[in-house]
């Protein structure tokens, strides 16, 4: 979602790529916080063992506590990163292109 609300805004906007997901990233912050702290919270006490027979659940919660933390950690920031070198890494090779599509506007006559 955060890509998403990045390219709405260097489309609709105009804006670059740094300040789009920088954007997206204030946006949708607090919507990625609530649903991976609503998940976390709900599979805390399998993850601390509680109730009976916890202890044969305790390592299924772990991991899954484990999977939510990590992936909010790529979500957060490792996913702005990689945008920012895509866009960059795009923008690097679409100039010579633009270029020379801008020469052959010029080489071709113009109508009578």
């Amino acid at each position: 979602m955060q890509i998403d609300f990045a390219l709405e805004a260097e489309r609709n906007d105009g804006k670059s790529p740094m300040e789009a997901i920088y954007q997206g990233c204030l946006i949708r912050f607090r919507p990625i916080m609530m649903t991976t702290m609503a998940a976390l919270l709900g599979s805390l006490p399998v993850a601390l063992g509680f109730g009976q027979g916890g202890e044969a659940r305790k390592p299924l919660g772990l991991t899954v506590v484990g999977g939510l933390l990590f992936s909010q950690l790529i979500t957060l920031y490792l996913t702005p990163v990689i945008y920012t070198y895509l866009a960059a890494f795009q923008q690097r090779f679409q100039k010579p292109q633009e270029a020379r599509a801008a020469s052959h506007e010029l080489e071709r006559p113009l109508p009578a």
